[in-house]
């Protein structure tokens, strides 16, 4: 008889066993409250938009005092135990890290970056953006649709308050005002073909 997925119980793992698991090979995972999800993979979408946005960040901030990171670079977040992998950040001026058993974990990123996907896109824009947002030098924030050309534009307020401005023609240029430059729609989509509707 086949066993009914509702009546089977989640295993929930403890941070030893993400630990473990995170250390074991290249992957690169993040905790959830007892659940690990496997943060490496993706769309040939979302890994071209990934790659589009790093390598513009790169061209743009070279020689500045501010320094963009891939997906590899953890990013400490205090309320949402140990650490989150976003697609890409940026932080400026001193950088500073958090040693989080064997992992250096950013703890003063100024733009968060985030492709979206099926699996990961309702906790970008829930959980993991409330996670953020308790980080002191935090102020922009993407999340980036790879289906679709569509930017949603985060900005920090001087009174704490978050804007948000959705961005979806592709002449459209986004002044990232955290880090001093601008990226472009057709920049981060260079190369991405959209299905027809």
């Amino acid at each position: 008889m086949a066993t009914n997925p509702k009546d089977v119980s989640e295993h929930f793992y403890t941070l030893d066993e993400y630990f473990a698991i995170e250390h074991a090979g290249d992957a690169r995972y993040e905790y959830w409250d007892g659940e690990i999800v496997c943060m490496s993979g993706g769309s040939k979408e979302h890994g071209t938009v990934s790659s589009n946005v790093l390598y513009r960040l790169r061209r743009n901030l070279e020689g500045g005092p501010c320094f963009a990171f891939t997906a590899d670079t953890a990013v400490r977040t205090p309320t949402l135990k140990p650490y989150r992998y976003p697609d890409a950040s940026a932080a400026c001026g001193d950088l500073t890290y958090e040693r989080i058993r064997g992992v250096d974990a950013l703890t003063n990123p100024v733009l968060i970056v985030e492709v979206l996907s099926p699996t990961t896109a309702r906790r970008d824009r829930s959980e993991k953006f409330k996670a953020y947002q308790v980080i002191e030098s935090f102020k922009e924030y993407l999340l980036i649709a790879q289906d679709t050309p569509h930017v949603k534009h985060y900005v920090r307020q001087s009174d704490g308050e978050w804007t948000a401005e959705d961005v979806t023609d592709l002449n459209a240029v986004l002044r990232l005002d955290s880090i001093g430059c601008t990226l472009s729609l057709r920049d981060i989509y260079q190369g991405v073909t959209f299905k027809a509707v």
